[in-house]
This record gives structure tokens, C-alpha cells and sequence, in this order.
């Protein structure tokens, strides 16, 4: 039932929910490429922005600082004019904190302080203009020093002036990527000069440096890169996506400052950068899915009114192949499903018929077969003690024959009490209990009861017992009931002169008892059916004690084997599995 439905549901799917499903698929991957692709870009883009505006920044500085080396340079002031132009610069230009024209040597030629200067002038071997490292002042503000070369009539000087980059720190706090994104700025040794993020200042304070950062890396590469490498590639190089110290998702991207070989970083947490994405994706998910739930929910709805009819006469089916021969379906219509329907309720008839017909028969038979059982196994027995009660009246005063009366009635009664047991525990077995068994000695007891019986049909009765004395969980009572039938089938079944042999021995974790005869053995075509009840290859008995046999076994948990050779003998084997003796039962071993 479940089959039939799951192929339809299956085709269903093919015919309708594949094309759907691999439709979504595409439709959220393309989706997903082009916001991750245009939100990287955009990063990417106020990234070189900002690096733009900070070069700019940085750059017109340099060129006021390059239009007062030329005033210098041109014309021949005397010292004291060179101090109140420096000085003039100062006032008027904010951002400058000192400027101080330095000789050749290193001696002072002009400055703006009132003392002596605060700088240094830089190496003679420098290439102008030199920008020194971001350093941070008495007020925690960011400063730096350009240094450019002055021509004078006696010698190469150097402008040195302290630019107070507050301003950059402005500029950088106002660049921001949504409503948590902020920038960056990170100088050539690595050194972190600016963060957006207020919480992220003390950043700075403390000195902290990025030069191991794989975005100021790549920035650095692809600036010496620039002119080989592919301008595609080199932006990939300048998109992470990695974790803050919080462990917060960040997507970073990075734009280099050519001129100053600095690198400008922006940080965004990814949730907020692929915040659109992911509410287009999740309703384009619930989209597909609804409309997959549809199609399926549709497709199962009108397909069951199609199936339905074969989920009936599989359910029919099912109930006549566990026996409810009463069982009849019901199919409307007048299609061909509703003519098999009246031809499965035909059969389901027709079967049950048939079905009383072979019970009264087998009833019949089996009633046969033990009646002829019992007749054949207790018109013996009963004949014996009629004729010895007829032997009795006339021989009473014998007591010799009294003897021979009371033996012969034993005898026979214990052979019509075993009949009447084989019948009793086929229709209700006796409950089991399961104990300790010493396998050695429970065959040894049997073996011992059994030697007069052996002896009188002159069969030799051998017991080869296992070295280890295993230990088996079952029934003792159980047990020497089947080696008892076991053993006398044996003795039976060989002519005088002959020998059964008990065996016991030991097969890894299992323990094995075979009883060996060298009588008659058994046909091949009889084999099959030597455990089932009523089956006898004997002349006399209702063939009982085998059947009870394996029902024991089975009970036990092992297992009953049987192989014969026609001339030469049979051999029945018994295994259990081996279980660990407890000391009582060790000791009475």
C-alpha cells in the first residue's frame, strides 16, 4: 500500500516538484551569488572611497607644505622673515603644529616654537616627502611629520612639519557601512592610526599593530603587484570574511592609499550585510516549499481516488494470505478494477470452500492416522495383557507365573503409559525450567539407565564424555526425556552385534551431544520430514518422539540435526550454547 502511493507521489514529483525544486535551487543560488557579489562590491567601494579622500587629505597638507618650501626656496629672506612666515603658517593653518627649517647638518635655521624645536630633522639619505609613523600626543591625538627638501643657495634644507591628523580621525569616523560597519586605517608598518568604532579607540592607544592582518598583506601585494596582476583577482584578495574578537561574523574589505602605503579596512558584521539576501532567500524558500506542499498534497489527493481501489484488493490480499477467508472487497464502478474486485471476491469464495474441504480432509486423515496409531501401538500391549489375565485364572497357584503376570502387565502398561505421554505433550507441553546442567552427567545417567535395555537386544551402548565438563542452561527432566528417545530409537533401529555411541565434546562456545548408531539408517527422502509429528520409519509408534524431541531443543534454545546413510547407521546431533557453571553447580560435578 505504502509502495503504490510513494510511486505516485514519486511521480508526482518528477513530473512537477523536480522541475520546481531545481528551478529554487538555481533561483537561490543566483540570488545568493549576486547579493554576496554586490554587497562585496559595495564594501569594495567605500573602501577605495575612503582611501581616495584620505589621500586627498593627507595630500593637499603635503602640498601646502610644498608651497611654503617653494617660498622658501625662491626668494632670500632673512632669517628672522622665514620665522614669522613659519609662524604665519601656524596661526593661520590649524592642522600644522610646528614647522621648523632645518640646515643641511641638522642645525636649525627657522622655526615656529618660541623655544627650541620639537623635531628632528630626517636622515640626509630620506627621499622626499617623507611621512613619518602616526604617533599619539599628550591628548591621545594622532600626529605625523612630512619632511620635504629645501634648495637653497647654501645647501639642501629640510622642512620639517608636525600635522596634527584629528581631522582624519573625523573623516574616518564618518565613514560608515550601514549601521554597524565601520572603517579602518591601518599605516605601512602596520600600525593602526584610526577606527571608526569608538569602543575599538583604545586600539589605538595602545599601539596595536595589523601588519599580520591578510587584508593589509593583500593591500601590500597588490601594490607592488599593481601593474601584473588582474584587476579581478586583486579584489578578491581584498575580501575577507572572518570573526571579531567577539566571534561575530565580519565581512572586511580593504582599499589601498598608493601614495602613503597605508590601507583602509571595512568591517561589517555579516548579518547586517546579508540581512537582504537572507530575508529574499528565506522567503524565496518558503515560496518553493509551499508550492512543493501543494503540488504533493494535490498530486496525493487525486491519486488516491486512483489507488484506492488497489490499496483494497491489496488489503483483500493481505487478508486472505493470513487465512480470513471471509475477507471481500468493495470497488464501484463499472471499470475493469471494479470487474477484478468481483473476481478477487469469487476466489476469496471459491478459496474458502476449498479451505473447509481440505480441513475436513486432513481432520479426517489425521483422526485416521492416530486411531491406526493407536491401535497398531496399544493392540499389542492390551492383547499381551488379556492373554495373561486368561493364563492368570487358570495359573494362579503358580507363583512363578505370578511373577511372569506381574512383569508382563508392567511392561505393557509402561508402554501404553508412553503412547498416552507422547499424546499429552503434543497437544500441551510441559512448561520448562531452565538451571545448570552438568551436560556430562545428564548423558552419563541416561546412558547408565539405558545399558540393560542395550544389553538385552545385544547392541553395545558407548559413552564418550567431554574433559571440561561444560555447563549448559536447560531441563534436566527435559533433557534425559530426549536422550531416552534418542538413544532407544538407536537401539532399536540396530541389529544385534551392533553399537551406539554417545558422544560429547566441545565446538567453540557450544557444547554438542550426538548419538551415533550403526543400524539401518534412514531413506534421503525421509529425512525431511523426521521431525514432524506422526512421521515414524518405524513399524510400530505414532512417530511422537522425535516431533517432541525438537519441540524440547527449540525450547532450550539449540538446535537438532540429523544424518543417515542407508546401511550404515544415523547420527543425531544436539548443540546449546555453553554457559559459565556457578560454584554449587562445580561442586556437584
Amino acid at each position: 500500500m505504502r509502495s503504490i502511493t510513494t510511486r505516485f507521489v514519486m511521480l508526482v514529483a518528477t513530473a512537477a516538484v523536480v522541475p520546481l525544486l531545481l528551478y529554487g535551487a538555481v533561483s537561490v543560488y543566483s540570488l545568493r551569488a549576486g547579493t554576496r557579489q554586490s554587497v562585496t562590491n559595495g564594501n569594495l567601494n567605500v573602501a577605495a572611497r575612503a582611501a581616495e579622500q584620505i589621500e586627498q587629505y593627507i595630500g593637499h597638507h603635503v602640498r601646502v607644505l610644498e608651497s611654503l618650501a617653494a617660498t622658501l626656496r625662491e626668494t632670500e629672506l632673512q632669517p628672522w622673515q622665514e620665522v614669522v612666515i613659519l609662524k604665519a603658517y601656524v596661526l593661520d593653518l590649524d592642522v600644522f603644529r610646528e614647522l621648523t627649517l632645518f640646515a643641511s647638518d641638522g642645525s636649525v635655521i627657522a622655526t615656529s616654537r618660541l623655544g627650541s624645536p620639537g623635531l628632528d630633522p630626517p636622515p640626509t639619505s630620506a627621499e622626499p616627502p617623507l611621512i613619518a609613523e602616526v604617533s599619539v600626543d599628550d591628548d591621545f591625538l594622532p600626529t605625523t611629520t612630512v619632511s620635504l627638501a629645501v634648495t637653497r643657495p647654501e645647501g639642501r634644507a629640510w622642512l620639517v612639519g608636525e600635522v596634527s591628523l584629528e581631522e582624519l580621525w573625523r573623516m574616518v569616523d564618518r565613514i560608515r557601512v550601514g549601521q554597524q560597519g565601520f572603517a579602518l586605517v591601518v599605516a605601512e608598518g602596520g600600525q593602526l592610526i584610526a577606527h571608526g568604532d569608538p569602543d575599538q579607540k583604545a586600539r589605538i592607544a595602545s599601539g596595536e599593530n595589523l601588519a599580520d592582518h591578510a587584508l593589509v598583506r593583500a593591500a601590500a601585494a597588490g601594490r607592488s603587484t599593481a601593474s601584473t596582476d588582474d584587476t579581478d583577482s586583486r579584489q578578491s584578495d581584498l575580501v575577507l570574511e572572518t570573526e571579531d574578537d567577539n566571534g561575530r561574523g565580519v565581512l572586511a574589505a580593504a582599499a589601498a592609499v598608493p601614495s602613503l602605503n597605508w590601507t583602509v579596512i571595512v568591517e561589517q558584521p555579516t548579518s547586517e550585510a546579508f540581512a537582504l539576501f537572507d530575508r529574499l532567500e528565506t522567503q524565496l524558500v518558503f515560496v518553493i516549499l509551499g508550492a512543493l506542499v501543494l503540488t504533493v498534497a494535490f498530486g496525493y489527493y487525486w491519486g488516491r481516488s486512483f489507488i484506492r481501489p488497489i490499496l483494497a484488493l491489496t488489503r483483500g490480499t493481505e487478508a486472505i494470505a493470513a487465512g480470513h477467508l471471509e475477507e471481500r472487497v468493495a470497488i464501484g464502478g463499472t471499470n475493469e478494477l471494479h470487474q477484478l474486485g468481483e473476481s478477487f471476491n469469487s476466489m476469496a469464495e471459491r478459496l474458502g470452500q476449498l479451505q473447509d474441504d481440505v480441513r475436513r480432509q486432513e481432520r479426517q486423515a489425521m483422526f485416521g492416522r492416530i486411531a491406526a496409531g493407536l491401535v497398531h501401538d496399544l493392540s499389542h500391549p492390551i492383547q499381551n495383557i488379556g492373554n495373561s489375565c486368561r493364563l492368570i485364572v487358570k495359573l494362579f497357584d503358580d507363583s512363578d507365573y505370578r511373577a511372569t503376570f506381574r512383569r508382563t502387565v508392567e511392561r505393557e502398561f509402561s508402554s501404553i503409559k508412553r503412547v498416552l505421554e507422547d499424546l499429552r505433550n503434543l497437544a500441551q507441553p510441559t512448561p520448562l525450567e531452565r538451571f545448570p546442567v552438568d551436560i556430562n552427567r545428564s548423558v552419563a545417567d541416561v546412558a547408565e539407565s539405558m545399558h540393560a535395555l542395550a544389553d538385552t537386544a545385544g547392541v553395545g551402548l558407548e559413552t564418550r564424555l567431554s574433559v571440561d565438563r561444560p555447563v549448559i542452561e536447560g531441563d534436566l527432566f527435559a533433557l534425559s526425556r530426549v536422550y531416552r528417545n534418542l538413544i532407544l530409537n538407536a537401539i532399536e533401529a540396530t541389529a544385534r552385534g551392533g553399537d551406539v555411541t554417545l558422544l560429547v565434546e566441545e565446538h567453540e562456545a557450544r557444547v554438542r551431544v550426538s548419538i551415533h548408531d550403526t543400524g539401518t539408517g534412514i531413506p534421503r527422502d525421509r529425512l525431511e520430514n523426521i521431525f514432524e509429528d506422526f512421521e515414524t520409519t518405524k513399524r510400530r509408534g505414532l512417530g511422537l518422539g522425535l516431533a517432541i524431541s525438537r519441540k524440547i531443543v527449540g525450547e532450550l534454545g539449540g538446535d537438532i540435526t540429523v544424518t543417515s546413510t542407508v546401511g550404515r547407521g544415523t547420527t543425531f546431533q544436539l548443540e546449546f550454547d555453553r554457559v559459565e557453571a556457578r560454584p554449587a553447580v562445580a561442586a556437584a560435578s
